[in-house]
Formats: C-alpha cells, sequence, structure tokens
C-alpha cells in the first residue's frame, strides 16, 4: 500500500471519528434540552407526546426532503421544497401554540407576572375562619399544619398565641408558644421583638397584667442590650400602667353633673369657667421622679426639657435634658434630628444667640447632609435672623421658693 494511501485513509478516518464525535456531542446537547423541556412543562406527559410527534416530522424534513433539495434540479424543486413545506407544516401545525407563547410571553408578562410561580407562603384563611366560628381547637390545628411546613413563620405564632390568649383565656400557653418561637437561631433581631411586644400586649389586653407585660419588654432588654431595641423596650416599660390603675380605669366611674346658674347672660360680673390645668411646678416634680426610677423615658425628658424652659426660664437644663438623650448611644437617626429640632427650639424661645441656634441647626446638617431635614435645617439658618428677631423680648422669669422643690438638677439622668 502507498504511503498516500494510507495518508488518505488515516484523513478519512480522522474525518470520521470527528464527525461521530460531533454527532454525538450534538445528540447529548439536544436530548439533553428535550428532557428539560418537558420535566419543566406545566404538562410533562402532553409535552412527551409532542416530542414522539416531532421526530417523524423532523425525520421527513431533515432525513428525505434535505438531501433531494440538495441534489438541486428538477427534483429538487419539484419533489424537495414541497416535502420540506410539508414537512414544516405538520411541526407548525404539533408546535403553534408553544410557538405563539414564546414571542408573547415578554409582553404578556408584564400584566400576568409570566410563568414564575408565586412564592410559597403560609396560609391561615382556613384557620381564621374556623376562629370566627368559634371552633378555637380546630383553628389550632389548622394552624399548626402551616407551621410545620414553615416553622419561621411569624404571622401563624402571633396568630396562634392570640387565639390561646384571647379566646381560650390561656395566657400561659400563650407565653410557651412565643417562648419556644424565639429560641429558633434563624430568627432576626425584628422578629424576635415583634412577638415579645406582641406577648406584652396580649397581657396587657385580655389579661390586665402589666407586671408580666414588663416581664416580656425586659427580655428584649436581655437579648439586645444598649441597641435600640432596648431602648424602645426601656420606653415602653416606663409608660406601662400599674395593675390598680389598669382596673380603676375598667370600672364605671359616675360623672357628676354640677349645678348650672340660671340667666348668667344678664350678670355683669360672669366669666365663663376655665379648666383647670395641673401646675407646671407639679408637673416638674412628678417628671422628675418618674425620670428617677425610668431614666430612658424619652418621653418624659423631653416635657421636663420644655416646662425647664417655658415655665422656669432655664434654658441651661434644657439643654442638658436634651443633649443627653441626643448622645445616648443606638438612638434612631430620625428621633436625633427631631430633639436637635427642639433644642433650636427652645434656644430661640429661651434667648440663645443667633451663632448657638445656628450651630444646634448645623449639626442636623452635619449627620446627614444629602437628608430632608437637612435641607430644613438650611432653609431654617437663612430665616434664622428674622426668627430671633421676633423673640426679642426677654423671657425673665423669677424662680421664686418652688425652685427648691422640682429638683433643677441633673436628676434622673440617662447615664
Amino acid at each position: 500500500m502507498s504511503l498516500r494511501l494510507r495518508q488518505r485513509r488515516y484523513i478519512q478516518t480522522k474525518q470520521m471519528i470527528r464527525g461521530i464525535a460531533i454527532l454525538l456531542v450534538s445528540g447529548g446537547i439536544v436530548l439533553a434540552l428535550v428532557i428539560w423541556n418537558i420535566v419543566h412543562a406545566e404538562d410533562p406527559a402532553r409535552r412527551l407526546f409532542k416530542w414522539i410527534l416531532t421526530v417523524p416530522g423532523l425525520f421527513l424534513l431533515f432525513g428525505v426532503a434535505g438531501p433531494i433539495v440538495a441534489k438541486g434540479g428538477y427534483t429538487g424543486a419539484f419533489a424537495g421544497v414541497p416535502l420540506a413545506a410539508i414537512s414544516g407544516l405538520y411541526l407548525a401545525i404539533i408546535w403553534r401554540y408553544d410557538i405563539a407563547a414564546f414571542f408573547a410571553s415578554p409582553v404578556a408578562s408584564l400584566y400576568d407576572g409570566g410563568t414564575e410561580p408565586p412564592e410559597r407562603r403560609a396560609l391561615y384563611s382556613k384557620a381564621i375562619g374556623l376562629r370566627k366560628n368559634g371552633r378555637y381547637q380546630e383553628a389550632l390545628y389548622e394552624i399548626r399544619k402551616e407551621l410545620d411546613q414553615f416553622p419561621l413563620d411569624v404571622e401563624g405564632h402571633l396568630l396562634f398565641a392570640q387565639i390561646q390568649a384571647e379566646d381560650l383565656n390561656d395566657l400561659a400557653g400563650a407565653e410557651l408558644t412565643i417562648a419556644r418561637y424565639i429560641q429558633q437561631p434563624e430568627l432576626t433581631p425584628g422578629k424576635v421583638v415583634a412577638v415579645l411586644y406582641a406577648m406584652a400586649d396580649l397581657y396587657l389586653k385580655p389579661g390586665r397584667d402589666p407586671d408580666a407585660a414588663r416581664r416580656q419588654l425586659e427580655k428584649v432588654i436581655d437579648l439586645y442590650p444598649n441597641s435600640e431595641y432596648s431602648l424602645a423596650a426601656a420606653q415602653r416599660i416606663a409608660h406601662l400602667a400599674s395593675a390598680e390603675s389598669m382596673l380603676a380605669r375598667d370600672r364605671p366611674t359616675p360623672l357628676p353633673v354640677p349645678q348650672r346658674e340660671q340667666r348668667v347672660g344678664l350678670r355683669p360680673d360672669y366669666q365663663m369657667p376655665v379648666s383647670a390645668e395641673k401646675d407646671p411646678a407639679t408637673q416638674a416634680v412628678e417628671y422628675v421622679k418618674h425620670l428617677e426610677q425610668h431614666p430612658l423615658d424619652t418621653e418624659a425628658r423631653e416635657k421636663l426639657a420644655v416646662l425647664y424652659t417655658d415655665h422656669y426660664g432655664r434654658l441651661d437644663l434644657a439643654m442638658d435634658q436634651l443633649e443627653q438623650m441626643i448622645h445616648q448611644p443606638h438612638q434612631p437617626a430620625k428621633k436625633v434630628v427631631h430633639w436637635l429640632n427642639l433644642l433650636a427650639d427652645l434656644q430661640v424661645r429661651g434667648g440663645a444667640d443667633y451663632d448657638t441656634v445656628r450651630e444646634t441647626l448645623q449639626r442636623i446638617i452635619d449627620r446627614e447632609p444629602n437628608l430632608a431635614a437637612a435641607e430644613t435645617a438650611r432653609k431654617r439658618i437663612d430665616l434664622l435672623k428674622l426668627e430671633l428677631k421676633a423673640k426679642e423680648k426677654s423671657q425673665d422669669v423669677q424662680l421664686g421658693t418652688y425652685e427648691q422643690k422640682i429638683g433643677l438638677k441633673r436628676r434622673g439622668s440617662l447615664h
């Protein structure tokens, strides 16, 4: 055998092997795509049937009509082309709906959300309906079935605890439900705090037990000390009423009807009655005592700062109260901005100079220059001189002997 013949056979064998490899790879890719298309179809059995019908059409198109057309001449024109058209029509009939959906889906998905399946979530409509009909145990059973699939769902655990506390009068069982839920390590702090707040509300509403509610809020402080969650919980604890006051609030109280004077319009010395307001000195004493017990109560500290400025003329004491809250770690930015604005208001009312008030407003801008609050502070600085000019009158207040009783010193500090 000559060398040239051996080389020719070698090249032919190499081309044949390459062709077989290309055919196998291409066939594997096509087969994988077909299998994927069948598995991900809405009706896999129907899609499999379509592919079975597609095989004869593909064979007719590529195995019969294709080679005839490739030969050319009259045979290709009068036999191959019509045969190819018939094969194409056959395939189009099988896949017409899928082809139309492929081109229409991008537009249709803008309105119907496309073919993406909805996110699976727990459904409690049946449990809520059973609860409305008074079938509480069945409602709990339905909720439990959902929670077995979605163990971290906060809505289901809260609904379960509400039915226990409000409908079955089982506050201890509700607390156990919440306690088990918050022990799951995957929970975020926000969910833990939310369910503990909800449990505290359950103790306040059906149970009328502020001490038990306080225990739930104290758990927040224990779990997340020195955080915004602990500050908010301490604020709520400061405003919990005692059990006696809650019971008294529930009891009906008689409303006395005072005796009205007759023909008051004929009396020249008659004056309209004025509603009695609590004495500012008494309010100040109450706020100071309250802050000694609850130093994190920012609402009471705000009111005390306003009293120090408006009633006693002690801007220095008011500034001290507000600065304590402003410099308290982990306070939300929104609250800090509110206190800085309040500080500027009190400085204007208390007679501070332009530079002092401007510096306070500048602190808002320095915190977050791009926020809306910063833009509001800039506008106020532009008009600050006019604002101060309107407040030029002195607000001197004689402190008198009551200053001895209100504790006008750094009491009830946050620190």
